[in-house]
């Protein structure tokens, strides 16, 4: 089973290593930046 806080902590830290800012990466993945706000936070990766 996933732990759902490491994954976001994983997904906030690469995009800012790459100077993203959420709205980027959503564009990017053709998802909402508030899917990438929860899954950062740890919510559900569904």
């Amino acid at each position: 089973m996933m732990d759902c806080a490491k994954v976001g902590g994983l997904i906030a830290g690469l995009r800012k290593e790459k100077k993203w800012t959420q709205k980027q990466l959503a564009d990017a993945m053709n998802i909402s930046d508030k899917t990438i706000s929860k899954w950062e936070r740890g919510g559900s990766l569904r």
